[in-house]
């Protein structure tokens, strides 16, 4: 199984639609900032807190993404081998800059089908956006695709 570092974004889309025991199925283990978990305010188990050490790369992505993402990049960076959890563009585009193995949302749904987690993708993308979770329509026609759900 993958390790990942997370931001927020994934964290709050699926604790709204209470399937947020999904991603330790998909990734293990899962690592947050203090600063994600400030923002979010979720704890459980399966989630590992730890402070990024080079707090100068926090500082500098912080001027073009939100202390949150800057912390997860920063994360990842550190700890290697891992995927990184962003949905953010901003974010996603530096991390790919730094050549970083990255998911969105979407993409961690995508596993949990290929893995079995889940039987389809297309109910817990609708209760996302019911939810109120941004995802353009585009990708959410494009995952539908992808999971041979059309």
């Amino acid at each position: 199984m993958n390790a990942a570092v997370t931001n927020s974004t994934c964290l709050i889309g699926l604790e709204r639609i209470q399937q947020l025991d999904m991603l330790p199925q998909v990734f293990t283990p899962i690592t947050i900032s203090p600063a994600v978990q400030s923002e979010v305010g979720i704890s459980a188990p399966w989630l590992t807190i730890q402070a990024p050490q080079n707090r100068g790369i926090v500082r500098s992505l912080q001027t073009q993404i939100d202390e949150g993402e800057a912390a997860t990049i920063a994360l990842a960076m550190e700890l290697g081998d891992v995927f990184v959890i962003l949905d953010d563009l901003s974010a996603r585009r530096i991390a790919q800059q730094l050549q970083l193995k990255v998911i969105g949302t979407v993409g961690m749904l995508l596993r949990a089908k290929q893995q079995g987690i889940i039987s389809e993708v297309k109910p817990i993308l609708d209760a996302l956006t019911t939810a109120n979770f941004r995802i353009s329509e585009a990708i959410v026609r494009r995952a539908i695709q992808l999971a041979d759900e059309e």
